[in-house]
């Protein structure tokens, strides 16, 4: 089985290790197999997979805080098992990529968030104007195991293949796939597949030579489906909804009827897709054009998590504070520096200073600022805070 083999299974560490991510139930973190040596580690791992012992730990389970007081299940594997499943996924993942569609975006290789953005925005400036912004309920916790299961038995004669992903998929329980796992995101493309072929088909039937009338967008869960705002295509939205409906219903997917909707953009309507808002909007040229922006949501989830750092940290030098929090921002700024994100970008760095100031005065015993000890220059030039705002317009 070449999931066995140590360049898989030191690829799949590499990977894990990149991916960072808490300990599971048994308190392992990536410092502790560090300390006692990743040879060793992965030999354990392979041993157990060889002579058949192997057998998954139990996903710890983590609530994650989400809108209105609810909170959302983490399932998160050990690392043990998270190496084990990036082996798998790398074995597999080649031999079902030519099957997923153009229009899957999520954890796919040399296929990135950006593009599924990109894709949206184009065709929002080309009048695909009624959007069916689809919400699924807990999708990731209620995927039956059959599914993927059949799927790649379809493509894979290996029994031992085979079991291996009947145990990860049974230590998640009787339902679902563990959000944490690194095998996760291709069995949840493979879950959905069916869905993005039904899609796919609806642009083939509908398209008129070169001219497309439907377009879509996946990011794992995150589904948006445009349809051109003529009106004479008002029955293919509804025709998309029912047979999408039909679809998750076959998977045992519920659709959440409270956030999915169909938003009219040519009437002002705005709809979200990966933490970006997006309204039609009209050019000075008088051409139509789209606006896409950092939603509250992830603006707010960023300040909490920035929030969490200072008053851990509020009495350790702004140094190591500085240090914790400008990879974060980089890597926020990045993601959402595509949009017309710059108001947002303007509110944020302007919120980070206000709190390095107020940690610096804390630190002195004083109260307010200290806008006249400081400059705003000196904050980046000498204590080296994040400061590249920057933000990077798509061309349409």
């Amino acid at each position: 089985m070449h999931v066995c083999r140590w360049e898989t299974l030191a690829l799949a560490y590499k990977l894990a290790k990149q991916n960072k991510g808490a300990p599971g139930v048994d308190g392992v973190s990536f410092d502790d197999i560090e300390h006692e040596g990743v040879q060793q580690f992965l030999v354990g791992i392979q041993r157990e997979l060889v002579d058949g012992p192997y057998r998954p730990l139990p996903n710890r389970r983590v609530e994650i805080p989400k809108d209105k007081g609810k909170t959302r299940m983490l399932g998160i594997p050990c690392i043990r098992d998270r190496v084990v499943q990036g082996a798998l996924k790398l074995i597999l993942e080649p031999i079902f990529e030519s099957d997923f569609q153009s229009g899957s975006f999520g954890y796919r290789p040399k296929r990135t968030a950006h593009e599924a953005i990109n894709r949206v925005a184009d065709r929002i400036v080309k009048e695909r104007v009624q959007v069916i912004d689809i919400d699924l309920n807990a999708y990731f916790d209620t995927v039956r195991h059959d599914i993927p299961m059949t799927k790649v038995a379809q493509r894979v004669d290996d029994p031992k293949v085979m079991r291996l992903l009947k145990l990860i998929l049974k230590a998640s329980g009787k339902r679902g796939v563990p959000q944490g796992g690194l095998i996760s995101p291709l069995l949840s493309n493979l879950y959905l597949n069916e869905v993005d072929r039904r899609l796919e088909k609806a642009k083939e039937v509908t398209r008129t030579g070169k001219y497309i009338y439907l377009e879509y967008a996946r990011f794992a869960d995150d589904l948006v489906v445009l349809v051109d705002g003529f009106r004479k295509w008002g029955w293919l939205v509804k025709a998309v909804m029912t047979r999408l409906r039909q679809e998750f219903q076959k998977l045992g997917v519920d659709l959440n009827t409270e956030k999915t909707k169909v938003v009219d953009l040519s009437a002002g309507g705005v709809f979200s897709f990966l933490g970006f808002h997006f309204r039609r909007a009209i050019t000075h040229n008088g051409k139509v054009g789209v606006l896409f922006m950092p939603t509250m949501k992830a603006r707010k989830s960023l300040t909490q998590k920035l929030k969490a750092v200072f008053r851990r940290f509020q009495s350790q030098p702004i140094s190591w504070v500085i240090a914790i929090i400008n990879p974060i921002l980089r890597g926020w700024v990045n993601y959402f520096r595509v949009g017309m994100s710059s108001q947002c970008f303007g509110y944020v760095q302007d919120w980070v200073e206000r709190k390095i100031r107020r940690h610096l005065m804390k630190a002195r015993g004083y109260r307010g600022f200290g806008w006249d000890r400081w400059s705003r220059s000196w904050l980046y030039k000498e204590l080296g805070l994040f400061r590249d705002y920057y933000v990077q317009y798509m061309a349409l």
